[in-house]
């Protein structure tokens, strides 16, 4: 059977977060979920807030991504992103204190209600990956 599988990058601006090969990638863009398998075709997508799945020869992974870009061209899967972590790296009670601290913020007009709305998001998708939401 032939080679099935595709490289993937994370980084952010700081570090290169996780180098693998993958048979399968669900990628959080900002507007769905969105596939990638060996032989995709070329793709350019801005990314959500949300948890980046990979099937790898070495098991499933799961990545926290808050934000930035990914592209996938010639079986190379990149993903650029503002903020990337596995769920080991991930405070519960500080995103638990966090995702309060969000409800309870006054929105005064649409930026700040935006604003309030992605802190919540982001907070408990990290709790989600941490599996405690």
């Amino acid at each position: 059977m032939a080679d099935k599988t595709f490289n993937c990058n994370v980084l952010t601006p700081e570090r290169s977060v996780l180098k693998t090969e993958a048979t399968f990638a669900a990628i959080p863009a900002s507007d769905g979920e969105i596939g990638v398998m060996h032989d995709r075709a070329p793709l350019l997508c801005r990314l959500g807030v949300g948890i980046l799945r990979l099937e790898t020869p070495e098991g499933p992974k799961r990545i926290y991504v808050d934000a930035g870009f990914a592209e996938v061209n010639d079986n190379q899967l990149t993903v650029l992103t503002e903020q990337a972590a596995f769920a080991k790296d991930v405070d519960v009670e500080a995103e638990r204190a966090a995702e309060a601290e969000a409800r309870q913020r006054h929105a005064a007009n649409a930026d700040e209600q935006e604003a309030r709305q992605r802190a919540i998001k982001r907070a408990a998708m990290k709790q989600k990956l941490a599996g405690r939401s």
